[in-house]
């Protein structure tokens, strides 16, 4: 109700050209509502944009999705272009360069103060996905020999335009990081007391080559508000805030869920994604699985005389390979999770098959007993079967324990094979397992029924 009051306020004052009113109006709205106002009427974003204050607009331009963003640049004049790509930080304008065409990127970087210009083009000489990308070059650094008064002098002028205040690094006189100190460390001592007495040598730093995913997880585990982020030679180069770190990990969390699915990562929101494009993201690993899929009909081929001697096995076909499915699809999300949470890492491969050998054997146990029971019970009451119930029963359910048992294994070891040989291991780890488990649990079922049958069905 409110977005809609907004919206309403905004068209009407809008269609009175009452832009003065419209200003102070946007100005007094919360960022957020701003985004969303952009969004619902994405048509006069150039009118929002122009009757906001450029921090605000700044503000409200980089929470905005991609797409959002690429289509409010489009409409706004290059004046104001500039002016919002000047106000945005460093590492907001460079995420959202780095998404666009070279061509494009050569004229806005055109549009920069020399200032902005030379970081700009600083942090887009990093690597892609590297922590120099979203580092800011906006931070507070102090000297050793300083006193609390100078720190808190120095933060009083500088800190406005600091990303966060927040953390306050010490530096020496050649830019190298030397400590690190939250503001109320300052705040709770006398205003003489020298910044080197405080200094205790114990700080975190990322450097810039570091992949974005593995500072998430220093995040995480330092619990910071901001991490320094250095070179080669422990120089200071900028910093990234946990803001950065937020959006970073939804974004992974997004694009790992995708390729779970056996997708390719979506660059766009579902619904704005053109549809050619977005069959194009999904019909490479589907054709690749259908063609894996394809084997399972080799399979039942190479057991067709089999299946034709007992017909009753092929009703419990899709039992058997579901089972081995879900429990390797089950497997491979619990892994790939572990693995994103820094729970566990390729060097654990021996301790995580010692558990999943005995959940496979415990999972596979209860589906056994469960599929044994289910068919001695249709046998008892409905004197299906022939009279070999009891066989039939123990070739479904020595069946399951192997199928599931193997099933846990495959899930579990892919996803740490794949980040062995560098791949991301949530790349369509689910389906293959899935697919995987289909084609070897019929060899399993089947092998386990001649084994069983071996003279009297078969």
């Amino acid at each position: 109700m409110e977005n809609e009051a907004l919206l309403e306020k905004f068209q009407t004052l809008t269609e009175e050209k009452n832009y003065r009113e419209l200003s102070v109006y946007l100005d007094d709205q919360l960022i957020t509502d701003i985004a969303e106002l952009i969004h619902d009427d994405p048509d006069e974003a150039d009118k929002i944009i122009n009757n906001l204050s450029i921090t605000r607009a700044a503000a409200a331009f980089r929470i905005l999705d991609f797409p959002l963003q690429e289509d409010v640049i489009r409409i706004l004049s290059p004046a104001k272009i500039a002016e919002l790509m000047n106000e945005l930080p460093a590492d907001d304008r460079t995420s959202f360069l780095e998404e666009l065409p070279s061509e494009a990127v050569k004229e806005l970087i055109k549009l920069l103060d020399p200032e902005e210009r030379r970081i700009t083009l600083s942090l887009l000489g990093y690597k892609e996905n590297s922590v120099g990308r979203i580092m800011t070059p906006d931070y507070i650094a102090v000297r050793e020999e300083w006193t609390v008064k100078e720190v808190l002098d120095y933060i009083r002028e500088h800190g406005k335009d600091s990303e966060t205040i927040d953390v306050i690094y010490v530096i020496d006189e050649k830019g190298h990081l030397m400590d690190d100190f939250r503001i109320r460390e300052f705040l709770l001592v006398s205003t003489d007391t020298v910044v080197h007495t405080l200094m205790d040598d114990r700080f975190v730093s990322l450097h810039a080559n570091d992949d974005q995913e593995e500072a998430i997880q220093v995040f995480r585990m330092e619990n910071r508000v901001a991490l320094p982020v250095v070179d080669d030679q422990s120089i200071l180069l900028g910093i990234v805030t946990i803001d950065d770190m937020l959006w970073i990990a939804n974004e992974e969390h997004t694009e790992d869920i995708q390729k779970i699915g056996g997708t390719e990562a979506l660059d766009e929101p579902y619904l704005d994604m053109p549809l050619l494009k977005l069959v194009k993201k999904r019909v490479g690993w589907l054709a690749i699985l259908f063609i894996g899929e394809m084997l399972t009909a080799t399979a039942m081929a190479f057991f067709e005389d089999e299946i034709a001697k007992a017909v009753v096995l092929a009703l419990f076909v899709p039992l058997i390979i579901s089972s081995g499915g879900n429990s390797g699809s089950q497997a491979a999300t619990l892994i790939i999770q572990a693995m994103a949470l820094g729970e566990i890492t390729v060097a654990d491969w021996w301790r995580v098959m010692r558990r999943e050998l005995l959940s496979g054997m415990l999972l596979g146990s209860v589906l056994g007993a469960i599929g044994f029971i289910r068919i001695m019970l249709w046998s008892y009451f409905f004197h299906s079967y022939h009279g070999h119930g009891m066989l039939i029963g123990a070739t479904v359910g020595f069946s399951l324990i192997g199928v599931v048992l193997w099933g846990t294994l495959s899930g579990s070891m892919l996803p740490l094979l794949l980040k062995k040989c560098g791949a991301d291991p949530a790349t369509s780890s689910a389906p293959f397992v899935a697919t995987l488990v289909d084609v070897t649990g019929l060899l399993i079922y089947f092998t386990v029924a001649y084994t069983l049958m071996k003279g009297i069905l078969l």
